[in-house]
């Protein structure tokens, strides 16, 4: 029986990179949720169909369920909010709570297979860098912000309809995503064009784990037939510093390090201010005070769950930073004084063959 994947939020950073890597795989059936008017840049030559719809609204959802009975279908629910500001807004919540429940209920209905992109925002922290792995049950009163709290929640729910309807679903829970095909420009994106306009003129202390895009979509196409119901996975690389970020993609771009860094003080001081200029310029505030809060907090997760059972392999951020800085100067969002791309360029492909 022929395989078919339906991918909501599919013109995302995740959801156009989870499409990319099927391409490369097979023939199946794809079938890409989009919200009405959105852009499909990030769609253009990629295989498959496009359907418009609302997570929130589920009427909007029929047309993509239709005629799937004779494959074996997958949902890969990518659509979400991801929020990292302090102001609470409701349609964080509206979106990624009532929409993943909107979509649980038409999974139900085609006995399909879920797939749940969550994050590791929703793990309870563990002190003193404790090594932390897979909950089998999320405590959103003890995850700091509206986005940690809204996936936590989620994440109950699905393991309780794994429980109490026989959903079949698994959690794939990724950490802080970097990768080329980024159309909308999330965080770290925004920081490497920050960079390469020489805008950014210091960095901060702390860190996070970090792991390529590509590699998550990887990992999530195997759950599709290796994750198992009521399981989760951790989708994560390894704790890397800001500092050790930033050099990397200075050594990238052959450009000069920097050298200066903001005392955490000040930064959360000044972190409001920053939130409202980057508003003002309508792009993603490279630092707010959760984002400052999650590069002093436990980031020691372990993928060992994730190897052994949905055969997750992750690269060198070298190679990552390389790919992405390569991609925004073939699009022409960054104009690089020199690079090594052709050497890059092979890696890349290289690499693609043989995933």
């Amino acid at each position: 029986m022929e395989n078919m994947y339906i991918i909501t939020g599919a013109n995302g950073f995740l959801g156009n990179n989870i499409i990319r890597q099927l391409n490369l795989r097979s023939n199946d059936q794809i079938r890409a949720l989009v919200l009405p008017n959105d852009n499909l840049k990030s769609l253009e030559g990629l295989s498959c169909d496009i359907y418009y719809g609302d997570v929130t609204k589920k009427e909007t959802l029929d047309k993509i369920f239709e005629g799937t009975e004779n494959y074996r279908l997958f949902v890969i629910h990518c659509a979400g909010i991801v929020y990292i500001k302090t102001k609470f807004i409701p349609q964080v919540y509206n979106v990624n709570v009532n929409g993943t429940k909107n979509i649980i209920d038409k999974v139900l209905q085609k006995n399909a297979k879920l797939i749940y992109v969550s994050s590791v925002h929703a793990i309870t922290e563990k002190p003193n860098g404790m090594l932390m792995t897979e909950m089998d049950r999320f405590e959103p009163d003890k995850v700091v912000g509206q986005y940690a709290k809204t996936k936590a929640e989620t994440g109950n729910y699905v393991l309780d309809m794994v429980k109490q309807k026989n959903l079949n679903a698994c959690i794939v829970q990724p950490s802080g995503m970097i990768g080329p095909y980024d159309y909308g420009s999330s965080h770290l994106t925004q920081l490497i064009l920050d960079m390469a306009s020489r805008k950014l003129k210091a960095g901060v202390k702390g860190g996070y784990d970090f792991v390529d895009v590509r590699d998550v979509a990887c990992a999530i196409i195997n759950a599709c037939e290796y994750g198992r119901s009521g399981q989760c996975y951790l989708l994560s690389n390894k704790y890397i510093k800001v500092d050790q970020l930033l050099d990397t993609i200075s050594d990238v771009m052959h450009y000069k390090k920097i050298k200066s860094t903001i005392p955490m003080w000040i930064a959360k001081l000044t972190a409001p201010m920053a939130e409202l200029y980057y508003s003002i310029l309508k792009q993603p505030p490279l630092y707010t005070k959760y984002s400052l809060y999650t590069l002093s907090s436990n980031a020691n997760f372990s993928n060992e769950k994730a190897k052994k059972e949905l055969k997750f392999i992750t690269r060198d951020i070298k190679d990552t930073i390389s790919d992405t800085v390569i991609w925004l100067e073939q699009c022409k969002r960054i104009k690089l004084v020199q690079t090594k791309m052709p050497r890059f360029k092979r890696m890349s492909k290289q690499k693609a063959a043989n995933r």
